[in-house]
């Protein structure tokens, strides 16, 4: 993985799940890629995480790109989920 601007502004799609239904999406737009990963893997529900992109410019990372780079060294930002479940 290229090194990610973790300043660059970050859309975030979330949904229930994935499969064949067809399920509500969720939008919230991040003045940083570090604050759409904080809210993604600190206060999305699990289940919600499963369903989730995030745009950053013309790249999508889904669930567990995001989970790599919140757990990256060069994550900027304080981490408060050591208690969270990884899934």
């Amino acid at each position: 993985m290229e090194k990610f601007a973790y300043d660059a502004p970050a859309e975030i799609y979330s949904s229930a799940g994935t499969g064949a239904r067809k399920r509500p999406v969720s939008y919230r737009r991040f003045a940083s890629g570090a604050e759409a990963i904080r809210f993604t893997i600190e206060e999305l529900p699990q289940m919600m995480q499963r369903g989730t992109v995030m745009e950053v410019g013309d790249d999508r990372f889904e669930i567990a790109d995001i989970r790599a780079l919140y757990d990256s060294e060069d994550y900027p930002l304080s981490r408060n989920a050591d208690e969270i479940e990884r899934g």
